[in-house]
């Protein structure tokens, strides 16, 4: 799996230092920045699964960041700060941060609370699972998708689809949330046909009838879910 990408954001080039070395240490690709524009910048062009968000910055503060960052994505926002008031807690989770977590603090603290977070998005998969539907097993830390037992090969487009409909199996996703997910920093139009294009060939690849899904089902006018249309084994 590609290792998940943390934000790190704070105006102290010492505190920068420390929690960057120990995120990587812990496998995290981490980007830094030291200003609040800066940070909303980097989270507009790069796919960013958590961010750690300090309240006091030079130009902009951690609250304005977090409201703009909440007016289109849900990634989970831990925000720092050497406030201890309940009004600033209260403060920093109106605007949308999902935990709050007081200077000075022990790493081992603050990386609980990063794994936390991610369990509780959609970004987090234990990389120790395998998922299971029917005849069909995705193995994410080693990439692999067996149908019946035999390995199939997809490309990674294929794999990451595939996935993105394993983690919300029985649910339906819409076309765009999987478009944003899949070409993060790609602008797919409308009309563009390439998720079907990779949906097809995805079915031709696991499916017995890819003409008659069993796993990977369209719902008209919405999207696609991955589900079992006959008795699970």
């Amino acid at each position: 799996m590609d290792p998940y990408r943390i934000l790190l954001v704070d105006d102290d080039p010492d505190i920068l230092t420390i929690i960057k070395d120990n995120l990587e240490l812990d496998g995290y690709r981490v980007i830094t920045a030291t200003q609040g524009k800066d940070a909303f910048s980097v989270f507009q062009q790069k796919e960013i699964n958590l961010i750690i968000l300090d309240l006091m910055l030079p130009d902009i503060d951690g609250i304005q960041v977090c409201r703009a960052i909440r007016t289109d994505s849900n990634v989970p926002i831990i925000m720092l700060t050497a406030k201890d008031s309940v009004s600033d807690k209260v403060l920093g989770l109106e605007s949308g941060a999902d935990d709050y977590i007081v200077k000075p603090f022990d790493y081992l603290e603050l990386a609980a609370r990063i794994k936390a977070q991610l369990r509780r998005s959609d970004t987090y998969v234990s990389e120790t699972e395998v998922f299971k539907v029917g005849h069909l097993k995705l193995n994410p830390e080693k990439r692999e998708v067996e149908v019946g037992g035999s390995l199939v090969c997809l490309t990674k487009k294929e794999f990451d689809i595939l996935f993105l409909l394993f983690k919300h199996r029985d649910r339906v996703l819409d076309r765009d949330t999987i478009k944003t997910k899949i070409w993060p920093n790609q602008k797919l139009y409308k009309w563009s046909r390439a998720l079907d294009v990779h949906i097809q060939r995805l079915r031709a690849k696991v499916e017995k009838n890819p003409e008659h899904p069993q796993y990977i089902q369209t719902v008209p006018g919405v999207g696609y879910m991955l589900t079992h249309t006959v008795g699970e084994t």
